[in-house]
Order: structure tokens, then sequence, then C-alpha cells
């Protein structure tokens, strides 16, 4: 492994983006009125974008923040370039990220992840974290394999409906770290599996 910043991908909608917000029952109405919502997990502020309602939960902007010193951030979305268009400036980021392009368009049949072979290309011989609401078996498959040769790989799945949180960054911080210290180390440096309690999408 080399000695640069471990990689960390990262989903949009259901990992910034959210929908559990107050009042809503399934994915965010264009109907919602745009402003800021109030209460727990819910709290945050309601964004027209491109036509279609997004929330973006209290505290994201801090919390991406927290991890841009520790990684190299790409998005990983079906947003492509429009997550620099319009979440580069809701977030506070310092500058654009690098975007994967992605050769297939977005599936939940189940018989892999429309994502893997994008990511794979770009994550070969480095560490890597990945954030998402959409991990499945496949996924988590790619990152043993990944760690058997030596790729450090760490999944981060998170509940769509609460999104990136505190103890997400901290876990993220921490294994940053060792992945960082131990690139060099093997298998085992930096290793991790899906972080346990998140629900992960099919």
């Amino acid at each position: 492994m080399n000695s640069l910043k471990p990689l960390l991908f990262v989903d949009v909608d259901g990992v910034i983006s959210t929908y559990g917000f107050a009042g809503n029952a399934g994915v965010p109405s264009g109907s919602r009125p745009l402003g800021s919502v109030a209460g727990g997990a819910a709290a945050g502020t309601l964004h027209n974008i491109e036509g279609i309602i997004h929330h973006i939960g209290a505290g994201m902007d801090r919390r991406l923040g927290a991890l841009i010193p520790h990684f190299e951030a790409v998005w990983a979305t079906g947003w492509g370039e429009r997550a620099n268009e319009h979440l580069v400036h809701l977030l506070s980021l310092p500058g654009e990220l690098e975007v994967v392009e992605f050769a297939v368009a977005p599936s939940t049949d189940g018989s892999g992840h429309w994502k893997l072979d994008a990511l794979g290309a770009r994550a070969r011989g480095r560490a890597v974290a990945w954030i998402d609401d959409g991990h499945n078996s496949a996924c988590a498959d790619w990152a043993a394999t990944r760690r058997t040769g030596g790729e450090p790989t760490l999944l981060v799945s998170t509940d769509p409906y609460v999104g990136l949180t505190d103890d997400h960054v901290d876990e993220l911080v921490a294994w940053a770290s060792g992945a960082g210290a131990g690139a060099a180390g093997g298998a085992d440096a930096g290793a991790g599996e899906a972080s346990p309690g998140a629900i992960a999408g099919p």
C-alpha cells in the first residue's frame, strides 16, 4: 500500500440528503415547503435542487468537514457532477470533490451492486472507506476480497432516514488514522466491517 490518505467514497441520497424529516412518510415530496425542519434526528433544512426537495440533516456540513482532513474525499453517487454544483456551497466544503463516473444506471435488482466496478477501479491499491445507504452482500464480499489482498477497506452503512452521524465520523476518523499508519501492514491494517446497527439499503 502507499502513504496517501485513504479514499473516502461519499454517497448523497440516504447519507447527506435524508428521508427522515418531520411529516415525511417516504421519499421527500416536492409539495413540502422549504425552510428549516425541527425535531430530533429530523432537524435540518429543505432545499429545492433541480425541482426535487432534499432534506439536508442538521450538522451534515460539520460532519463532512470533519472527515475532509483525514481522507481524499470522492463523490460516489448517482448525482455525478451535480453533487459539486449544488452541495459544495450548501455543505461549506473547501472546494469541489472528485466525482466517480458510473458506466451503468442505478440498480437494486440484487444481482450485485451497480457502483462496484467503478469504485473498484478507482480504489485499486488504496485504503478506502465507503459511506452509503445501499450496501449489500456483494459490497461485503468486495470489501472482504480487498482486505484479503492487503487493501484496507471499511464499509459504513447509513440509515437513509438518519444519514451520516457523529458516531460514523468518529469511526471513520479512527479508522483513517489506523489505515494511514498501517497502510503497508497487509490485510489487517485498517480493516473494518460495515458499521454495526446501521441499516443498509437493498
